[in-house]
Protein backbone atom coordinates (compact mmCIF):
# COMPACT_ATOMS: atom_id res chain seq x y z
CA UNK A 1 0.00 0.00 0.00
CA UNK A 2 1.94 3.64 -0.98
CA UNK A 3 0.42 5.31 2.28
CA UNK A 4 -0.20 4.17 5.74
CA UNK A 5 -2.86 4.87 8.08
CA UNK A 6 -2.55 8.08 9.57
CA UNK A 7 -3.93 8.06 13.61
CA UNK A 8 -6.62 10.59 14.23
CA UNK A 9 -5.14 11.46 17.64
CA UNK A 10 -1.57 11.67 15.42
CA UNK A 11 -3.39 14.23 13.23
CA UNK A 12 -5.14 16.33 15.53
CA UNK A 13 -1.49 16.30 17.65
CA UNK A 14 0.13 18.06 14.65
CA UNK A 15 -2.88 20.22 14.53
CA UNK A 16 -2.47 21.80 18.27
CA UNK A 17 1.39 22.10 17.27
CA UNK A 18 0.91 24.22 14.70
CA UNK A 19 -0.98 26.65 16.88
CA UNK A 20 0.23 25.99 19.69
CA UNK A 21 3.33 28.83 19.57
CA UNK A 22 1.00 31.66 19.86
CA UNK A 23 -1.34 30.94 22.61
CA UNK A 24 -2.39 28.68 25.24
CA UNK A 25 -6.03 28.88 27.02
CA UNK A 26 -5.28 29.40 30.83
CA UNK A 27 -7.97 28.79 33.71
CA UNK A 28 -6.62 32.85 34.50
CA UNK A 29 -9.01 34.21 31.99
CA UNK A 30 -12.56 34.89 31.07
CA UNK A 31 -13.84 31.74 30.27
CA UNK A 32 -14.70 31.41 26.06
CA UNK A 33 -13.49 35.05 25.97
CA UNK A 34 -12.51 36.52 22.23
CA UNK A 35 -8.65 34.80 23.08
CA UNK A 36 -10.29 31.32 23.85
CA UNK A 37 -12.43 31.61 21.22
CA UNK A 38 -9.80 32.53 18.75
CA UNK A 39 -7.87 29.57 20.39
CA UNK A 40 -10.34 26.95 19.53
CA UNK A 41 -11.76 28.18 15.93
CA UNK A 42 -7.96 28.36 14.63
CA UNK A 43 -7.52 24.83 16.36
CA UNK A 44 -10.61 23.26 14.77
CA UNK A 45 -10.09 25.05 11.28
CA UNK A 46 -6.49 23.35 11.73
CA UNK A 47 -7.89 19.84 12.38
CA UNK A 48 -10.11 19.83 9.39
CA UNK A 49 -7.65 21.10 6.93
CA UNK A 50 -4.90 18.49 8.47
CA UNK A 51 -7.87 15.61 8.14
CA UNK A 52 -8.55 17.00 4.56
CA UNK A 53 -4.67 16.57 3.51
CA UNK A 54 -4.43 12.71 5.13
CA UNK A 55 -7.16 12.15 3.10
CA UNK A 56 -6.00 13.63 0.06
CA UNK A 57 -3.40 11.25 0.37
CA UNK A 58 -5.57 8.32 0.84
CA UNK A 59 -7.21 9.59 -2.78
CA UNK A 60 -4.43 10.02 -4.56
CA UNK A 61 -2.97 5.93 -3.84
CA UNK A 62 -6.33 5.34 -4.69
CA UNK A 63 -6.24 6.49 -8.16
CA UNK A 64 -2.83 5.63 -8.50
CA UNK A 65 -4.00 2.06 -9.64
CA UNK A 66 -5.23 -0.91 -8.25
CA UNK A 67 -3.46 -4.10 -5.64
CA UNK A 68 -1.15 -5.71 -7.84
CA UNK A 69 0.25 -8.12 -5.64
CA UNK A 70 0.47 -11.93 -7.74
CA UNK A 71 0.31 -14.19 -4.48
CA UNK A 72 -3.03 -14.02 -2.75
CA UNK A 73 -1.56 -13.61 0.55
CA UNK A 74 0.06 -10.81 -0.52
CA UNK A 75 -3.09 -9.24 -2.25
CA UNK A 76 -5.14 -10.38 1.12
CA UNK A 77 -2.99 -8.34 3.05
CA UNK A 78 -3.00 -5.33 0.94
CA UNK A 79 -6.58 -5.62 0.47
CA UNK A 80 -7.25 -5.60 4.41
CA UNK A 81 -5.09 -2.22 4.38
CA UNK A 82 -7.12 -0.81 2.58
CA UNK A 83 -10.12 -1.69 4.26
CA UNK A 84 -8.68 -0.40 7.60
CA UNK A 85 -7.34 2.53 5.73
CA UNK A 86 -10.80 3.50 4.42
CA UNK A 87 -12.55 3.04 7.50
CA UNK A 88 -10.30 5.24 9.04
CA UNK A 89 -11.44 7.98 6.53
CA UNK A 90 -14.83 7.54 6.77
CA UNK A 91 -14.40 7.92 10.99
CA UNK A 92 -12.62 11.10 9.88
CA UNK A 93 -15.45 12.28 7.28
CA UNK A 94 -17.97 11.93 10.67
CA UNK A 95 -15.29 13.75 12.63
CA UNK A 96 -15.27 16.64 9.84
CA UNK A 97 -19.32 17.43 11.06
CA UNK A 98 -18.61 17.47 14.71
CA UNK A 99 -16.03 20.10 14.07
CA UNK A 100 -18.21 21.91 11.57
CA UNK A 101 -20.93 21.83 13.86
CA UNK A 102 -18.32 22.83 16.77
CA UNK A 103 -17.54 25.84 14.52
CA UNK A 104 -20.99 26.59 14.04
CA UNK A 105 -21.36 26.18 18.22
CA UNK A 106 -18.76 29.07 18.23
CA UNK A 107 -20.41 31.21 15.61
CA UNK A 108 -23.66 31.45 17.79
CA UNK A 109 -21.33 31.94 21.54
CA UNK A 110 -22.90 27.98 22.75
CA UNK A 111 -19.01 26.85 21.73
CA UNK A 112 -17.40 25.37 25.53
CA UNK A 113 -20.91 24.91 27.37
CA UNK A 114 -22.96 21.80 27.97
CA UNK A 115 -25.75 20.87 25.66
CA UNK A 116 -27.22 19.19 28.45
CA UNK A 117 -27.22 21.30 31.99
CA UNK A 118 -25.75 24.61 30.02
CA UNK A 119 -22.19 23.97 32.47
CA UNK A 120 -18.58 25.16 31.17
CA UNK A 121 -17.46 22.02 29.54
CA UNK A 122 -14.24 23.05 30.80
CA UNK A 123 -11.12 23.67 29.02
CA UNK A 124 -8.67 20.67 29.84
CA UNK A 125 -12.01 18.60 28.12
CA UNK A 126 -12.44 20.96 25.52
CA UNK A 127 -8.10 20.87 24.79
CA UNK A 128 -8.04 17.44 24.94
CA UNK A 129 -11.52 17.00 22.69
CA UNK A 130 -12.40 20.21 20.81
CA UNK A 131 -15.80 18.58 19.42
CA UNK A 132 -16.86 17.73 22.97
CA UNK A 133 -20.55 18.54 23.41
CA UNK A 134 -21.10 17.37 27.09
CA UNK A 135 -19.59 17.40 30.48
CA UNK A 136 -17.49 14.69 31.67
CA UNK A 137 -20.19 14.06 34.00
CA UNK A 138 -23.06 14.74 31.51
CA UNK A 139 -21.06 12.25 28.89
CA UNK A 140 -21.01 9.32 31.74
CA UNK A 141 -24.29 9.69 32.18
CA UNK A 142 -25.24 9.71 28.79
CA UNK A 143 -22.82 6.76 28.17
CA UNK A 144 -24.83 4.64 31.35
CA UNK A 145 -28.37 5.60 29.79
CA UNK A 146 -27.29 4.32 26.95
CA UNK A 147 -25.34 1.43 28.11
CA UNK A 148 -28.88 0.48 29.92
CA UNK A 149 -30.87 0.84 27.05
CA UNK A 150 -28.60 -1.27 25.02
CA UNK A 151 -28.94 -3.73 27.51
CA UNK A 152 -32.73 -3.73 27.47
Amino acid sequence: MATSATGEMEIFEKAKKSIAHDYMPGEDEPYMGDAQQNYFRMLLLEWKRSIHTASSVTLQSLQDGPIREADMNDRASSETDWSIELRTRDRQRKLISKIDAALRRLDEGEYGFCEVTGDPIGLRRLIARPVATMTVEAQEAHERREKISRDD
